[in-house]
């Protein structure tokens, strides 16, 4: 697992696997999710992460699908 937090770009991002994959949209505009080639999720990327500080958790199913 490798976890990158960039404080200027205010962007989080955890990998489970490196691998090449590509990202997706989730049901929370804040949360993108990788996945590889067979839709399997390798990591995810939280953009404007102090905007979260003193909110409620955030909470996103990264295996649902988008409608």
């Amino acid at each position: 697992m490798k976890i990158w937090y960039d404080k200027e770009g205010d962007y989080l991002e955890v990998i489970f696997d490196r691998k090449a994959g590509y990202f997706k949209e989730t049901q929370n505009d804040a949360v993108i999710k990788k996945v590889d080639e067979s839709g399997s999720i390798i990591g995810f990327s939280i953009l404007k992460v102090s905007a979260l500080k003193g909110q409620k958790p955030l909470s996103v199913d990264l295996a649902g699908q988008i409608a």
